[in-house]
């Protein structure tokens, strides 16, 4: 049995060739890494520039321990797939529910403008809060409203909106979103408001322009660890005539947790916790059209991947358009990248869907779609 040490399981990359040596057991199947703690993002090498904010972040709030599989651990896998020993944490526990973020479009608090347009507004705090992504593995967040991703906000084309945003955390943060807009509302720092500081607050106005699945992040520096820190939440506008109708909308927003300061990830994720539709598959009906609005928001690695098994979607490039570009049953996605997936299930059972690059897979970006006849 191969010996592990700490230094290694740190790292992504020996985690897996660690978990591969273990010739009978899946990549990190019985392994519970756990780094001792999520350094501070102004020590990411090769990240921020002298001035910026670079303060030190909360602490992760404990230590824990890696170990080696024991040799009966290393024959099986949590519910006969790779894994956390335990399975993945329980959303409760964790702070974090993807099941509940699937379905949360926040359309906002709604008024009627003097010309007839509908006023959409919302309050967004930024606050620094502790995550339990994995068993014993604690990820000192910066979010939006106390969630990894924030809130999905949802409008229709032409709509007016107000994003009343406070800075309850311990650095400077903004809030930039993709769209059109006044170079005043970029989120930009030197642009505008800037930097909203500390205690502060701003208004970020504008109207919602072009329809399509788009995004919202921080956009503070050193940007790389704002983001990956939380940071960020879909932003859907809905066509102004809408779409034909799905018989189930949901989001997923692709993300990854670096863990140990370095400038690479070591764990994946939909919706902000590694393998929870592994444990908590999507349920979705057989031959119901399910629309699904993917966002890729991956710091530190250029690429990420959506793949489901057994089946084939319509993909229709950030949204933008009512026709779509393909139908596949694999597509690609660079950082703030985004689009629709629309697919049927012919066949009742349960289908996974993942990263097609397995070390992502591996590492939490995996699940299952429950199809129910």
């Amino acid at each position: 049995m191969p010996k592990f040490s700490l230094e290694k399981l740190l790292s992504r990359r020996s985690m897996l060739s660690g978990a591969a040596a273990l010739a009978a057991v899946p990549a990190f199947s019985a392994l519970t890494p756990v780094p001792a703690q999520a350094n501070d993002p102004g020590q990411h090498a090769g990240h921020g520039a002298p001035g910026q904010d670079a303060t030190p972040g909360p602490s992760s709030g404990g230590q824990s321990k890696a170990k080696a599989p024991t040799a009966a651990a290393a024959s099986m896998n949590h519910a006969g797939h790779t894994g956390f020993a335990g399975g993945s944490v329980p959303p409760d526990r964790a702070g974090i529910d993807p099941t509940a973020i699937l379905h949360d479009f926040d359309r906002g608090k709604t008024s009627t403008l003097p010309d007839g347009r509908t006023l959409r507004e919302w309050d967004i705090v930024a606050v620094d809060k502790d995550f339990e992504i994995a068993p014993g593995v604690t990820f000192p967040g910066w979010s939006y409203n106390g969630r990894i991703p924030g809130p999905t906000l949802w409008a229709r084309e032409g709509d007016v909106l107000k994003i009343h945003f406070t800075n309850a955390g311990a650095h400077p943060h903004t809030m930039h979103f993709h769209g059109v807009h006044r170079a005043e509302m970029d989120g930009t720092p030197g642009i505008g408001a800037g930097s909203i500081a500390p205690g502060q607050s701003f208004t970020y106005e504008f109207d919602a322009t072009p329809f399509g699945t788009h995004l919202y992040h921080c956009h503070q520096s050193p940007l790389a660890p704002h983001i990956a820190k939380g940071l960020y939440g879909g932003f859907i506008i809905e066509p102004k005539e809408g779409r034909p109708p799905a018989d189930d909308e949901m989001v997923m927003v692709m993300n990854g947790y670096n863990t140990d300061g370095g400038d690479d990830n070591e764990f994946y994720s939909v919706n902000g916790l590694p393998f929870h539709f592994m444990d908590y598959p999507v349920q979705v009906k057989q031959n119901a059209l399910v629309r699904i609005h993917l966002i890729n928001v991956l710091e530190y690695d250029p690429i990420n991947s959506f793949h489901v098994h057994g089946n084939f979607f319509h993909y229709y490039p950030t949204g933008t358009m009512l026709t779509p570009s393909e139908f596949t049953d694999t597509i690609s996605q660079v950082q703030g990248q985004r689009g629709i997936v629309e697919i049927r299930f012919p066949y009742p059972g349960k289908f996974m869907f993942h990263a097609h690059k397995t070390e992502f897979a591996e590492l939490g970006w995996m699940g299952f779609f429950e199809v129910r006849a």
